[in-house]
């Protein structure tokens, strides 16, 4: 069994509230709701989980005042998390699910600047620790999402080195300067983004045909001698292997939660690449995945 690596620097405790139809400015009276242990890797997590048990670790920060939430909400998925305490709340997100409608909505609420450089400074080299211990265990290192600004700005840049230097397959799913400081260092096995983040990180947030996205992608694949993944919503995903483009379509279905979507990819692309390392098979069982994971209310999730 491969196992993966889910480094989360932006946990989420994920509210998913569904409506049978929702109304801006009126009162709107929910059907159910649940709450998830979440961010953009631990969502990863969850669908790894679900492909083969035990195939995941999760490293991440929870905030010191809904902690306890946290864990068991984890614990409750499964999954194998490694955490350290941070000063404060860990922030919440609201998805806004309208049957009728079929649409999603997210709020997600940040919680307030936290001024306490050195318990941070303490926590970010502990998360450093932990990552760094979890290396013997894992084949590759999954690291996603906005990095809070409570961190130091080179710290994707410095965990992506510390993976590639212990040998590990890296999947980065970040971008802006973080990933510019990545690509100083180190080149990821690995970048997975939307066509609007590809466009804002690698041609000066320039929208393009999609011809010209198709070569924007080759060319940067053929300079950074990796893979490029850009997921397009419900449209075909493009991709380039060193150079080499593939195109692999969507599947259609009746969304009933599409948040996660992007995550679930990821999961399911590095999953089957480090288990069979074949290119095209991988985006299709990251297809797969996030396919199932919108027919779902659980955000990220295959089942």
């Amino acid at each position: 069994m491969k196992k993966i690596l889910c480094v989360c620097l932006s946990s989420t405790l994920q509210r998913t509230v569904s409506f049978k139809s929702l109304v801006l400015t009126n009162v709107n009276r929910s059907e159910h709701y649940n709450y998830y242990a979440s961010g953009k890797a631990i969502n990863s997590a969850r669908v790894l989980t679900q492909l083969e048990k035990g195939c995941a670790i999760s490293v991440c920060p929870i905030g010191q005042k809904n902690q306890q939430l946290f864990t068991e909400l984890a614990a409750r998925d499964d999954l194998e998390i490694r955490t350290v305490t941070i000063p404060g709340a860990t922030r919440e997100c609201w998805t806004l699910l309208d049957r009728t409608a079929g649409t999603t909505t997210e709020i997600v609420v940040g919680e307030p600047e936290i001024d306490a450089p050195e318990e941070i400074n303490t926590a970010e080299i502990k998360l450093l620790k932990l990552i760094n211990n979890a290396f013997d265990e894992v084949d590759g290192v999954l690291l996603a999402g906005s990095r809070p600004g409570i961190w130091h700005d080179d710290l994707y840049a410095t965990i992506a080195g510390m993976a590639k230097d212990n040998g590990k397959f890296f999947l980065a799913d970040y971008i802006g300067k973080d990933m510019e400081k990545t690509l100083k260092t180190v080149v990821p096995d690995v970048i997975k983004i939307n066509d609007e983040e590809f466009c804002k990180t690698f041609l000066d947030d320039v929208a393009v045909s999609e011809e010209a996205l198709k070569s924007a992608i080759t060319e940067k694949s053929t300079e950074l001698g990796n893979i490029i993944i850009v997921t397009r919503g419900v449209k075909s995903t493009f991709a380039a292997k060193n150079g080499e483009f593939a195109e692999c379509p969507t599947e259609k279905v009746v969304p009933l939660n599409t948040t996660a979507c992007g995550d679930s990819f990821n999961a399911g692309f590095i999953y089957e690449y480090l288990n069979n390392g074949d290119f095209i098979s991988a985006l299709k069982k990251g297809t797969w995945c996030a396919a199932r994971n919108a027919e779902l209310e659980t955000p990220g999730a295959i089942r």
